[in-house]
């Protein structure tokens, strides 16, 4: 049996951590490889590492043929649905899928609205509203199995963070939250954070969210006109006051929330 194995297709799906390897490894061989190799001819789709520690330890193992898949696209569809399903995946890789799965399908819709225009004007517009609603950031957060929030937020990692803050995502040193926050530092300042270690991360993220609270402006004194009662120097005098204190509740609430995510994340890290 020929089997092909292509590098970019191996490398779509980020590796196993050591530990899992060594634990996959343990199972093969105390239990034999139970699940499937998936083909698509001769190129192997699924199982990888699998077949790696069959081949190191002359291990048998079974094959499988999906015939479903017309192109590379396919195959990509159809890796990130299976991981998607997994419950090893972590918050940030489910995210990154998603997201990959979102461009994928957007590309073909574009396609086939390009090619429908071509071919006839005023296609079948139900099916192409229809196609599009499934791609909204909720569709995505929900396939991904979290807040649109934090999906945005991964977004936002993987256009501006440096590749050793997506290490330490991945390593669990800090959270998407707060690597979203510390993803708008040049990434000199990036690279520094990280070989800080947690604390300095921490600091980090902490710094960029009090640097973005909004900063307590001064009042001016407001000033009655001349000839005004002593009426309306207090109504001017409460005014002035009830202005004060509706910023400052403005900014203690933007601190309270800005402590609670502190204080969870230095509970989870």
């Amino acid at each position: 049996m020929t089997i092909t194995i292509n590098e970019d297709l191996r490398a779509y799906i980020d590796p196993l951590t050591e530990d899992e390897y060594t634990a996959l490894e343990r199972s093969l061989l105390s239990e034999g490889c139970r699940d499937a190799l998936v083909l698509w001819g001769e190129l192997l789709i699924d199982g990888h590492n699998r077949y790696g520690i069959c081949q190191k330890h002359a291990i048998p193992f079974n094959t499988v043929q999906n015939h479903a898949f017309q192109s590379m696209d396919d195959v990509h569809l159809w890796m990130i649905d299976n991981h998607l399903g997994r419950r090893s995946v972590s918050d940030f890789q489910r995210g990154v899928l998603a997201l990959r799965k979102k461009e994928i399908v957007s590309a073909r819709l574009e396609q086939q609205e390009q090619q429908q225009s071509s071919e006839a004007a005023g296609g079948d517009v139900h099916v192409q509203v229809e196609q599009e609603s499934r791609l909204t950031r909720e569709a995505v957060a929900r396939a991904a199995r979290m807040s649109s929030a934090t999906l945005v937020q991964i977004e936002k990692i993987q256009k501006t963070a440096a590749p050793e803050l997506i290490g330490a995502i991945k390593s669990g040193a800090i959270s998407i939250n707060a690597a979203a926050a510390v993803a708008s530092l040049p990434s000199d300042k990036q690279v520094a954070a990280v070989a800080g270690g947690k604390k300095e991360l921490r600091q980090a993220a902490r710094q960029v969210r009090e640097s973005r609270l909004p900063q307590k402006t001064r009042v001016e004194p407001a000033t009655p006109p001349d000839g005004a009662s002593a009426d309306q120097v207090e109504i001017y005098r409460l005014k002035l006051l009830l202005a004060e204190l509706t910023e400052e509740r403005d900014l203690l609430k933007k601190k309270v929330q800005h402590l609670t995510i502190a204080l969870a994340e230095s509970r989870s890290a």
